[in-house]
C-alpha cells in the first residue's frame, strides 16, 4: 500500500483520488473548496480544506512522507507551479502535475516535476484517432512519434497467423498483445497465433507505421 496526496479535486484530480482509494491506497485529498472536501470525505483516507501553496501547512500535514503527490489545480497556473515547487523542495519523491498548456509544462519540468500530463490534450488526441478510423479503439501517445494503439482485427486477417501477417518486417511495428472478444488478454502472442473474429491487436510503434498497418488490414 502506498501513500498519495492529491491536490485539487476537480474532475481529473477527483477521479485519481477515487481510483487510488478503491485500489487500496492511502489518499490525502486537499482542496480549497469546502463542498469538494465534504464530497470526498467518505471516499478517501483524509480530506483537508486548505491552500496547497502554504508550505508550513503541508509540512504539518506530513505531506513530505507520501510516496507520490498529484497536483491537479484547475486554471490557477501560479498555484500549480508554487505547489509543485514546494512539494519537491520538502522532499516528496515523485510529483505528477496536470498542465494546461505547453508553456505550463515547460515551467513545471524546469522546477522539477517528475511527470507532467495533459489530460484534455491527450483525450483530444485519442478521440481524433478514433474518429478518423473505425478500426482504432484506443490510442495512447508515448511520445510525439510513438504510440500504443488498439486496432480491431478485420475480416481480411481472420484465420491468418501473426507469422503470416509479418507485422514487424512489413510495417515496422510490433503486436505486443491480442485481446479476444471475451476480453482475455494474450501477452506476447506466439507467431503461429491465428487471428479470430473479435480480436483486437495491441500495437506499439511509430505513428506512421501503425497507421500504415491499420490502413492495410482495413482495405
Amino acid at each position: 500500500m502506498k501513500q498519495f496526496v492529491v491536490i485539487g479535486l476537480g474532475r481529473f484530480g477527483g477521479s485519481i483520488a477515487k481510483t487510488l482509494s478503491e485500489l487500496g491506497h492511502e489518499v490525502m485529498a486537499i482542496d480549497q473548496d469546502e463542498q469538494k472536501v465534504q464530497d470526498f470525505l467518505p471516499i478517501v483516507t483524509q480530506t483537508i480544506q486548505a491552500d496547497a501553496t502554504d508550505e508550513k501547512l503541508l509540512l504539518d500535514l506530513g505531506v513530505r512522507n507520501v510516496d507520490n503527490a498529484i497536483v491537479s489545480i484547475g486554471d490557477d497556473i501560479q498555484a500549480s507551479i508554487l505547489a509543485t515547487l514546494i512539494l519537491k523542495d520538502i522532499g516528496v519523491p515523485h510529483v505528477t502535475v496536470k498542465a494546461i498548456s505547453e508553456l505550463h509544462q515547460k515551467v513545471l519540468e524546469k522546477i522539477g516535476a517528475d511527470k507532467v500530463i495533459h489530460p484534455e490534450r491527450d483525450m483530444g488526441i485519442r478521440v481524433a484517432h478514433h474518429l478518423i478510423s473505425k478500426n482504432i479503439l484506443d490510442h495512447i501517445e508515448i511520445s510525439s512519434k510513438y504510440s500504443i494503439v488498439e486496432v480491431v482485427a478485420t475480416e481480411k486477417v481472420f484465420g491468418k497467423s501473426l507469422a503470416a501477417l509479418d507485422v514487424r518486417a512489413k510495417y515496422h511495428c510490433n503486436v505486443i498483445a491480442i485481446r479476444s472478444k471475451d476480453n482475455k488478454m494474450n501477452i506476447t502472442p506466439a507467431a503461429d497465433e491465428k487471428i479470430q473474429p473479435g480480436d483486437v491487436f495491441i500495437v506499439i510503434g511509430r505513428n506512421e507505421d501503425i497507421h500504415a498497418f491499420e490502413k492495410k488490414i482495413g482495405e
